[in-house]
């Protein structure tokens, strides 16, 4: 009888796996301003590789030819080197960045490149906001959740280029940006306040905002990058880490929160707040102004979510590429 049991409860969670469906993800990236957009794209891997997720397109909102470059080979280190990547026009933070330059430079003894990639030059990779336009419109209405983990230039482009789209085809923003409830002006946020005022006054879907204190609270490890990634000589997650700042350091989760919330909103990891409205200040400031009716909220967190979070975090980040 216990034996029926066990087998039923299996072919129920099969079923219901089954009927699961990944959630379409674009992720909007200021690649090589600071290691946690990597390691944020290396989770959003290993929840494709889970079935729930399905990556269709990165873009990048860093103005530097290394960022493009670094975001393909890591998409092709996870054997997902389709995956398109967008290039914004007239970017913001045009610096290099060893996080990226590093990488994307690294030869082997014989001169061939030690991480292959598909994207060749930044000049290759399509404009941005329309890579966004052309993956929306392939996406079925109400399906699209965006990830925004740098500035909201993109995306204000993309609503002044077609609102009636996004309204139509993304379900969720979930952006690292803010700080709440204190409102103290933050980089995402500051660093193109035109676009981020016009994005929080105008975007037509729910937002949540992971904003800097949930990062702040939540440290990923060195000794994770130390030891989880040895199941291969040069990871390109790991290779960025070492050359963003000498090692060994704990650095904040603030995109890796975005990213996990976006893909499992319902396991408890974060509360969100009341909904309401979120103005963006003149000097970056951001503040909720509470509403029943609001399209807004931000995440917060309390002492057993940070354990439970930081440990799937580390879960999932570390995870090998799929075997395909």
């Amino acid at each position: 009888m216990i034996q029926e049991m066990r087998l039923f409860a299996v072919i129920v969670f099969a079923a219901v796996m089954a009927l699961a469906q990944p959630v379409p993800l674009i992720f909007d990236t200021d690649m090589g301003n600071d290691i946690d957009d990597a390691l944020a794209l290396a989770v959003i891997h290993a929840l494709e590789s889970r079935g729930e997720a399905k990556l269709l397109a990165v873009t990048v909102t860093k103005d530097n030819p290394y960022a493009p470059v670094y975001c393909d080979l890591v998409n092709t280190f996870y054997k997902r080197g389709s995956i398109p990547v967008g290039m914004v026009k007239n970017g913001v933070t045009p610096k290099d960045a060893n996080m990226i330059k590093v990488p994307v430079e690294r030869k082997d003894a014989s001169g061939a490149y030690v991480y292959p990639r598909g994207l060749k030059s930044a000049k290759d990779a399509p404009d941005a906001v329309e890579l966004l336009r052309k993956v929306l419109s392939a996406q079925a209405d109400g399906s699209v959740v965006i990830v925004q983990v740098g500035f909201s230039t993109n995306l204000a482009r993309l609503l002044e280029k077609d609102r009636e789209l996004v309204a139509k085809k993304v379900r969720l923003l979930s952006t690292m940006a803010g700080q709440f409830p204190t409102g103290k002006p933050e980089y995402n946020v500051k660093t193109d306040l035109a676009a981020a005022k016009k994005l929080f006054s105008e975007w037509p879907t729910p937002i949540v905002a992971s904003g800097y204190e949930i990062g702040e609270a939540i440290k990923y490890p060195a000794v994770s990058i130390e030891k989880d990634f040895r199941y291969v000589k040069w990871h390109p997650v790991t290779d960025a880490y070492r050359n963003y700042m000498k090692m060994p350091y704990d650095r904040q989760t603030w995109d890796l929160t975005a990213v996990l919330y976006a893909v499992r909103p319902d396991r408890g990891y974060f509360g969100v707040s009341q909904p309401g409205t979120i103005k963006v200040g003149d000097k970056g400031t951001t503040t909720l102004e509470a509403s029943a009716g609001g399209r807004h909220r931000y995440l917060t967190v309390n002492e057993m979510q940070k354990v439970k979070t930081l440990e799937a975090l580390v879960e999932l980040a570390s995870q090998p590429p799929a075997v395909q």
